[in-house]
Protein backbone atom coordinates (compact mmCIF):
# COMPACT_ATOMS: atom_id res chain seq x y z
CA UNK A 1 0.00 0.00 0.00
CA UNK A 2 1.34 3.47 -1.04
CA UNK A 3 1.65 6.03 2.16
CA UNK A 4 -0.63 8.26 0.54
CA UNK A 5 -3.55 5.55 0.70
CA UNK A 6 -2.54 4.89 3.93
CA UNK A 7 -2.73 8.26 5.54
CA UNK A 8 -6.01 8.37 3.98
CA UNK A 9 -6.81 5.11 5.50
CA UNK A 10 -5.38 6.08 8.68
CA UNK A 11 -7.31 9.16 8.63
CA UNK A 12 -10.47 7.36 8.30
CA UNK A 13 -10.19 5.12 11.59
CA UNK A 14 -8.77 8.12 13.42
CA UNK A 15 -11.84 9.55 13.27
CA UNK A 16 -12.26 12.86 11.44
CA UNK A 17 -14.33 14.64 14.24
CA UNK A 18 -14.81 18.41 13.53
CA UNK A 19 -12.62 20.39 15.41
CA UNK A 20 -13.10 23.81 17.64
CA UNK A 21 -12.03 26.80 16.13
CA UNK A 22 -9.11 27.58 18.56
CA UNK A 23 -7.49 24.29 17.73
CA UNK A 24 -7.93 25.14 14.01
CA UNK A 25 -6.27 28.45 15.26
CA UNK A 26 -3.40 26.55 17.02
CA UNK A 27 -2.94 24.76 13.74
CA UNK A 28 -2.40 27.86 11.60
CA UNK A 29 -0.59 29.63 14.70
CA UNK A 30 2.34 27.16 13.84
CA UNK A 31 1.72 26.65 9.99
CA UNK A 32 3.14 30.46 10.54
CA UNK A 33 5.76 30.00 12.84
CA UNK A 34 9.43 29.38 11.61
CA UNK A 35 11.54 26.12 12.16
CA UNK A 36 14.55 27.54 13.22
CA UNK A 37 12.72 30.30 15.66
CA UNK A 38 10.78 27.91 17.29
CA UNK A 39 10.61 27.79 21.04
CA UNK A 40 8.83 25.01 22.60
CA UNK A 41 5.93 26.62 24.99
CA UNK A 42 5.37 24.08 27.12
CA UNK A 43 8.00 21.44 26.78
CA UNK A 44 11.24 21.05 27.80
CA UNK A 45 14.59 20.75 25.55
CA UNK A 46 14.64 17.05 26.03
CA UNK A 47 10.62 16.56 25.94
CA UNK A 48 10.30 18.46 22.65
CA UNK A 49 13.18 15.89 21.28
CA UNK A 50 11.34 13.37 22.18
CA UNK A 51 8.11 14.80 20.12
CA UNK A 52 10.14 15.62 17.20
CA UNK A 53 11.41 12.48 17.00
CA UNK A 54 8.47 10.64 17.40
CA UNK A 55 6.93 12.91 14.96
CA UNK A 56 9.66 12.21 12.43
CA UNK A 57 9.34 8.04 13.11
CA UNK A 58 5.72 7.53 12.44
CA UNK A 59 5.10 10.47 9.86
CA UNK A 60 8.97 10.23 8.12
CA UNK A 61 9.21 11.81 4.84
CA UNK A 62 8.47 10.17 1.50
CA UNK A 63 7.15 11.12 -1.94
CA UNK A 64 4.88 13.63 0.72
CA UNK A 65 6.04 16.09 3.38
CA UNK A 66 6.86 14.64 6.78
CA UNK A 67 5.35 15.84 10.24
CA UNK A 68 8.03 17.50 10.64
CA UNK A 69 7.60 19.70 7.16
CA UNK A 70 4.44 20.44 8.13
CA UNK A 71 5.52 21.51 11.95
CA UNK A 72 3.31 18.70 14.02
CA UNK A 73 5.96 18.95 16.82
CA UNK A 74 5.10 22.85 16.99
CA UNK A 75 1.79 21.92 16.87
CA UNK A 76 0.98 19.14 19.82
CA UNK A 77 3.33 21.54 21.65
CA UNK A 78 1.03 24.24 21.16
CA UNK A 79 -1.76 22.27 21.56
CA UNK A 80 -0.76 20.84 25.07
CA UNK A 81 0.28 24.02 26.42
CA UNK A 82 -3.16 25.68 25.64
CA UNK A 83 -5.92 23.17 26.08
CA UNK A 84 -4.19 21.67 28.88
CA UNK A 85 -4.64 21.77 32.60
CA UNK A 86 -1.23 21.60 35.38
CA UNK A 87 -2.86 18.23 35.98
CA UNK A 88 -3.04 16.83 32.47
CA UNK A 89 0.49 18.92 31.73
CA UNK A 90 2.30 16.56 34.67
CA UNK A 91 0.43 13.49 33.32
CA UNK A 92 1.77 14.15 29.75
CA UNK A 93 5.60 14.92 31.18
CA UNK A 94 5.17 11.84 33.72
CA UNK A 95 4.25 9.92 30.65
CA UNK A 96 6.94 11.13 28.37
CA UNK A 97 9.45 10.48 31.08
CA UNK A 98 8.08 6.15 30.93
CA UNK A 99 8.39 5.98 27.39
CA UNK A 100 11.82 7.45 27.34
CA UNK A 101 12.76 5.43 30.58
CA UNK A 102 11.65 2.14 28.59
CA UNK A 103 13.77 3.21 25.40
CA UNK A 104 16.97 3.56 27.79
CA UNK A 105 16.34 -0.12 29.67
CA UNK A 106 16.06 -1.83 26.10
CA UNK A 107 18.94 0.33 24.25
CA UNK A 108 20.41 2.25 26.72
CA UNK A 109 19.47 5.73 25.46
CA UNK A 110 16.26 7.82 25.46
CA UNK A 111 14.13 7.38 21.86
CA UNK A 112 15.60 10.78 20.30
CA UNK A 113 18.96 9.64 20.32
CA UNK A 114 18.18 6.03 19.08
CA UNK A 115 19.10 4.89 15.53
CA UNK A 116 16.11 4.00 12.76
CA UNK A 117 15.93 0.43 13.65
CA UNK A 118 15.81 0.84 17.54
CA UNK A 119 13.08 3.64 17.09
CA UNK A 120 10.97 1.19 15.32
CA UNK A 121 11.35 -1.71 17.34
CA UNK A 122 10.27 0.67 20.02
CA UNK A 123 7.29 2.13 18.32
CA UNK A 124 6.55 -1.85 17.13
CA UNK A 125 6.44 -2.57 21.32
CA UNK A 126 4.18 -0.11 21.83
CA UNK A 127 1.87 -0.66 18.86
CA UNK A 128 1.38 -4.47 19.95
CA UNK A 129 1.21 -3.59 23.81
CA UNK A 130 -0.62 -0.16 24.49
CA UNK A 131 -4.16 -0.39 24.99
CA UNK A 132 -6.36 0.44 21.55
CA UNK A 133 -8.58 3.03 21.42
CA UNK A 134 -12.79 2.28 21.90
CA UNK A 135 -15.13 1.69 19.20
CA UNK A 136 -16.61 4.96 17.78
CA UNK A 137 -19.11 6.62 15.15
CA UNK A 138 -18.22 9.57 13.56
CA UNK A 139 -15.48 10.41 16.24
CA UNK A 140 -18.14 9.78 19.13
CA UNK A 141 -16.87 7.46 21.89
CA UNK A 142 -19.32 4.58 21.72
CA UNK A 143 -19.37 1.91 25.00
CA UNK A 144 -16.60 1.97 27.77
CA UNK A 145 -13.13 3.87 26.98
CA UNK A 146 -10.31 2.96 28.83
CA UNK A 147 -7.04 5.29 28.99
CA UNK A 148 -4.87 4.41 25.53
CA UNK A 149 -1.38 5.24 27.07
CA UNK A 150 1.28 7.81 26.26
CA UNK A 151 1.99 6.48 22.57
CA UNK A 152 -1.32 5.71 21.13
CA UNK A 153 -2.67 9.10 22.24
CA UNK A 154 0.25 10.68 20.89
CA UNK A 155 -0.10 9.18 17.46
CA UNK A 156 -4.05 9.88 17.31
CA UNK A 157 -2.87 13.52 17.16
CA UNK A 158 0.32 13.21 15.35
CA UNK A 159 -1.82 11.87 12.54
CA UNK A 160 -4.68 14.77 13.19
CA UNK A 161 -2.46 17.31 12.85
CA UNK A 162 -0.94 16.16 9.45
CA UNK A 163 -4.08 15.14 8.32
CA UNK A 164 -5.25 18.66 8.80
CA UNK A 165 -2.29 20.64 7.95
CA UNK A 166 -2.96 23.36 5.35
CA UNK A 167 0.11 21.23 3.11
CA UNK A 168 -1.54 18.09 3.20
CA UNK A 169 -4.90 18.82 3.02
CA UNK A 170 -4.95 20.90 -0.27
CA UNK A 171 -2.36 19.07 -2.29
CA UNK A 172 -2.56 15.37 -0.70
CA UNK A 173 -6.16 15.29 0.63
CA UNK A 174 -9.13 15.86 -1.59
CA UNK A 175 -9.69 19.31 -0.49
CA UNK A 176 -13.13 21.15 -0.21
CA UNK A 177 -12.86 24.56 1.58
CA UNK A 178 -15.72 25.30 3.89
CA UNK A 179 -18.12 27.11 3.85
CA UNK A 180 -18.63 25.80 0.17
CA UNK A 181 -21.69 25.86 -2.58
CA UNK A 182 -24.00 23.68 -2.17
CA UNK A 183 -24.03 20.31 -4.47
CA UNK A 184 -27.90 19.02 -4.43
CA UNK A 185 -26.99 15.79 -6.04
CA UNK A 186 -23.48 14.46 -6.27
CA UNK A 187 -22.82 11.25 -7.77
CA UNK A 188 -20.99 8.63 -5.01
CA UNK A 189 -18.08 8.24 -7.38
CA UNK A 190 -17.27 11.99 -7.51
CA UNK A 191 -16.74 12.15 -3.53
CA UNK A 192 -15.12 8.81 -2.53
CA UNK A 193 -12.39 9.04 -0.56
CA UNK A 194 -10.83 11.12 3.08
CA UNK A 195 -11.83 14.85 2.64
CA UNK A 196 -9.63 17.48 4.10
CA UNK A 197 -11.95 21.05 5.42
Amino acid sequence: MKRRDALKHTAVLGGTAAFSGTLLSLLQACQSTPRLEWQPKFLSVDHAQLVSALVDTILPKTDTPGGLDVKVDMLIDLLWAETTDENQKQAILTQMDQFNEICIAKFGKVFHELDAKQRHSILEEAEANDPKFGGSVWGYPVGPQAPVGFYRAFKSVAIMGYCTSEEIGKNYLKYDPVPGKYQECVPLDDVDGVWSY
